[in-house]
């Protein structure tokens, strides 16, 4: 069985080994987890996975191989159907929408400290106090067009802050491309040059410098012929950005096979005062947007990806983020990073037909002169185009 789940990985694209797959199989042999599927599953991770950017493709490929034997372990626990059925999601008619009035971020903070010295119990349903469904701006789980979630999922998307731990999945750099012309688009972002030492054969001077020889060979050598545009990608991720999972995923893959001087960062909805490179470690591994402004020469061509999609708080507001109460306001980051890298543009893989519908993508469009492309070939090209020149 479990060499099937071995070729299962390799299927997978996950890196494992036989030495590793042997270890795994000695540490069952010497009964080191109990017989359960759980304990299995962190053993065989912790085995078989060297590095944390494949963890996604063992979960993926484990939960395929392993679906519906959970009985080979005795797994007694039956999941109850109600766990999976969101009860308290409340649908509104476009009238009982329309009544539901907009406090304004402001308000709502105030408001929200109000509640919290009054509130001691739970509510669900309701449209005052901090609680689960209902039409309350605080909470989770029900319908407001302005609002601060706290807890549970999201899925409207009309939160102006989150308070809750929030985590986010790197993207992909080995995914395979869906279509090869994205990889083409970007190319037309080049400046080649020969610098280094001298490691290349010289076809024509080698055949030049023999024939002026009489004949006797005269070998040339030259330094390689590189890319010398030097790239810091700033990576969306989380919340809305997830429905542009694959896309996005396909544009990192080519771009750092393409790139080959490139830095990449991630933030959410908006550039603040911080970013990350992973997003296991967001918390406690940032890097000061001001240091990355300060790192990079003015020539480096900087590209935002990212849907653009979000409450106008989070751009103009200070303390306007989501997650944290940013000192300072998105849109002053924005035009920091503008200025520091007068070569910009912003890929966005949100159709283009829909930015007019979105405040958030008219503001930071804006803010950068109109240097907004969406994800497809044509706005690719006319992406690298803007760059190259």
């Amino acid at each position: 069985m479990l060499i099937d789940f071995f070729f299962t990985l390799r299927d997978a694209k996950v890196p494992v080994s036989i030495k590793e797959f042997l270890t795994l199989l000695e540490a069952l042999e010497k009964s080191v987890i109990a017989p359960s599927l759980d304990e299995f599953y962190y053993l065989a991770r912790l085995t078989l996975v060297k590095d944390e950017p494949h963890f996604d493709k063992f979960d993926k490929a484990f939960g395929a191989y392993f679906k519906g034997i959970e009985t080979v372990f005795d797994t007694k626990a039956e999941i109850p159907l109600d766990w999976l059925v969101k009860r308290l999601e409340r649908e509104l008619t476009p009238e009982q929408k329309a009544e539901l009035q907009k406090l304004g971020y402001d308000k709502l903070m105030a408001r929200l400290q109000e509640l919290l010295k009054e509130q001691k119990e739970r509510h669900e349903g309701g449209s005052k106090w901090i609680g689960t469904g209902g039409t309350s701006p605080f909470g989770n789980g029900g319908a407001n067009p302005e609002g601060i979630r706290i807890g549970g999922q999201g899925g409207k998307r009309s939160a102006v802050k989150v308070w809750d731990q929030r985590s986010y999945r790197d993207y992909d750099a080995e995914r395979e491309l869906g279509t090869r012309n994205i990889k083409v688009a970007l190319r037309r972002l080049r400046r080649f040059a020969r610098v280094g030492a001298h490691e290349e054969l010289a076809l024509e001077d080698t055949i030049r410098s023999t024939a002026n020889n009489a004949g006797w060979l005269d070998i040339r050598m030259q330094p390689e012929r590189r890319n010398r545009i030097k790239v810091v990608m700033l990576l969306d991720v989380g919340g809305s950005m997830d429905d542009h999972i694959e896309r996005t995923e396909e544009l990192f893959s080519a771009a750092q096979s393409e790139f080959k001087t490139m830095e990449f960062f991630y933030f959410h909805n908006c550039v603040y005062d911080h970013l990350w490179k992973n997003n296991r470690r967001r918390h406690s591994e940032r890097f000061p947007t001001w240091d990355v402004l300060r790192t990079y020469p003015p020539d480096t061509r900087l590209i935002f990806v990212g849907d653009a999609t979000m409450s106008p708080y989070e751009i103009l507001a200070p303390g306007g983020s989501v997650e944290y109460n940013n000192e300072e306001a998105g849109a002053e980051w924005l035009a920091r990073c503008c200025s520091a890298f007068p070569k910009f543009a912003w890929l966005n893989p949100e159709p283009e037909h829909l930015w007019n519908y979105r405040q958030s993508i008219s503001i930071i469009r804006q803010i950068l002169n109109n240097r907004m492309f969406p994800v497809t070939i044509d706005g690719l090209e006319r992406a690298m185009r803007l760059l190259s020149k």
